[in-house]
Order: structure tokens, then C-alpha cells, then sequence
């Protein structure tokens, strides 16, 4: 397992850099100068490229690779066009609060999505099955900002019993029930997707384990049918669904963007956001870096959480 995770870290190397190697192109060819986002319309030929040279942006663009590719050696991931900031600084800031929505959403999800998934193996073909997986495919097919807004509507503006946006209420200490109550909706919003998803993977699953030999043996044993399915069934029914778990983590990304424009969360979506409205080359880069970085490590540890869900899985 150590050699096998060893590997899997240095074959991610190349991978990483292809990945951000395309990243650099495509940034780098969006239309438009970022010199012109930041100064007065009035200036100056001459003066715009003093501020192109003054951020590198003269120089050719392998050059401009291979010095982002040199401080990224050392831990610099630049400075950002419009604030002059650290990316690294930029990012720490905005790391918590997505990664504290992305971990509310995951587990808002997975606990809707586990338990009927399972109920509707077990009840196969039946109304309960027929009426969740029409809601699956619902909570899949809707748009985020569609149900975001919706919830906005019914549940802050009609009902007035949760806040519509922010981290927390304006001239308030920000306590704990003041953040949590601002973070149910976006969590709802992001979380919705999730589990629209994960039902079908986990009916499928679990309904293709029950079929199995030895769970008809531990029945004709006389074991109960709730310990068959959630402590024979579920076990092996699992190891398809940790594949998908390490892939949620790039739908989670992306989601994020758009729920966290949409509740004004102040996290890495907004500034993804705030990056791109502003050409800041340096920022985008560190964003997209921090994503590759969060795609491998899921894909990593779904193959190592093979391995520990079912013993007879090895990697030599």
C-alpha cells in the first residue's frame, strides 16, 4: 500500500503540471488586457506599459511559465493584480469558510442520500422507489442557482425564517446559531445535487449485493433482515460508492461558485468570481492550483479507502 501510494504521489507530478500548464494558455489567452481593469481609461500608452512591465506581463509567455513554475517551488504563488496581496494570503483567507460549506454539504447529502438509497434497494419497484428516484433525477436536473433562488424566496422572503445571504447578520457577534442559520440554505443548495446523485448509486449498489449468495445463506441462518442489509449488504455495497464520493469533490467545486455567488458566502467561490471579473492572472492560477491539488488528493483517497473497505483489495 505505501509503495502503491508512493507511485500514485509521483505520477500526479506531471499531472499536475499539464494541469497547470493549461491553465496558464487558457488565462493567458482570455480576451482582453488585465492592465487596462486597473487603470484610468485616460492613461497613457506609455504608461500602461510601464504597469504591463512592472507585472511581467511583457515578457513571453514560457518566460512568464517557468518564473510562476520557480516561486511555486518555493511556496509563492504571486502576488494578485488588484490588491497587490499575497494569492497565498487571499486564499487562507477564503480556505475555511468553503471548505466548512463543502463539509456541511457532504454530510447534509450523503445522510438523505445513504439511507433511502438503501430503503429503496430493499423496496425495489415499489412506490417509495418509483417516487425517490423521480426525486433523484430532480435534485440532479435542477439548476443550483434555480433552487438557491427559490429557497431564497420561500424560505427568506415568504417565510422570513432564514437569512438570504451572508456569513452572518450585519452588527451581530457572529456567533455560533447566527453562522449556522446562514449556512443552511447554501448547504441545502450544494448539498441537493449531491444526494440526487448518490441515491441511484447507492440503490444500484446495495440492490446488486442482495442478489448475492451468502447474503440468502445468512437469511436461511435465520440472521434479521435489518442486520443483513446494513451489516453484510452495506459493507460490500460501498466500495462503488466510494468511487463516487472522490468524484463529488469536483462537482463540489464548481457548485460552489455559483451557491456561494448567490448567499454572498464569503469563500474560494467568490473570490473565483471577484479573480475572473478582474483578469487577475496570479490569483486564477493559485485557485486552479488548489483545485487540481483537492481532484488528486480525492481520487488518492478513494483508491486507498478501497483497500481499507474491503481487505481483499491489494495494490502491488
Amino acid at each position: 500500500m505505501v509503495n502503491y501510494i508512493i507511485r500514485r504521489l509521483l505520477i500526479a507530478i506531471p499531472v499536475l503540471l499539464g494541469v497547470t500548464f493549461l491553465n496558464f494558455i487558457l488565462i493567458n489567452l482570455t480576451p482582453g488586457d488585465p492592465v487596462d481593469m486597473y487603470v484610468n481609461p485616460d492613461v497613457s500608452e506609455a504608461d500602461k506599459q510601464i504597469r504591463r512591465e512592472a507585472l511581467g506581463l511583457n515578457d513571453p509567455f514560457m518566460i512568464r511559465y517557468v518564473k510562476w513554475l520557480a516561486n511555486l517551488a518555493h511556496g509563492d504563488l504571486g502576488h494578485s493584480f488588484s490588491s497587490f496581496q499575497p494569492v497565498v494570503q487571499l486564499i487562507g483567507e477564503r480556505l475555511v469558510p468553503t471548505f466548512i460549506l463543502m463539509s456541511c454539504a457532504i454530510v447534509f447529502g450523503y445522510l438523505i442520500a445513504i439511507p433511502i438509497g438503501i430503503y429503496c434497494a430493499v423496496k425495489a419497484n415499489s412506490k417509495f422507489d418509483y417516487f425517490m428516484s423521480a426525486g433523484s433525477f430532480l435534485g440532479v436536473s435542477v439548476p443550483s442557482f434555480f433552487l438557491g433562488l427559490g429557497l431564497i424566496y420561500v424560505f427568506g422572503v415568504m417565510l422570513g425564517i432564514l437569512p438570504t445571504g451572508g456569513m452572518n447578520t450585519v452588527g451581530s457577534d457572529g456567533g455560533f446559531w447566527d453562522q449556522a442559520k446562514h449556512l443552511v440554505l447554501p448547504t441545502v443548495t450544494l448539498g441537493t445535487s449531491i444526494a440526487g446523485g448518490m441515491v441511484r448509486y447507492v440503490r444500484s449498489s446495495v440492490l446488486e449485493v442482495l442478489n448475492q449468495d451468502y447474503l440468502r445463506t445468512a437469511r436461511a441462518k435465520g440472521v434479521r433482515e435489518f442486520f443483513v442489509v446494513n451489516k453484510h449488504a452495506l459493507k460490500n455495497a460501498l466500495i462503488p460508492v466510494i468511487t463516487i464520493a472522490g468524484l463529488d469533490i469536483p462537482i463540489l467545486i464548481g457548485g460552489a461558485v455559483i451557491t456561494e455567488s448567490i448567499f454572498q458566502w464569503n469563500g474560494m467561490g467568490q473570490l473565483t468570481i471577484q479573480a475572473i471579473l478582474s483578469r487577475d492572472f496570479p490569483l486564477l492560477m493559485g485557485i486552479n492550483m488548489l483545485a487540481a491539488l483537492t481532484v488528486l488528493t480525492a481520487n488518492l483517497w478513494s483508491d486507498v479507502m478501497y483497500a481499507v473497505v474491503d481487505p481483499r483489495i491489494k495494490y502491488s
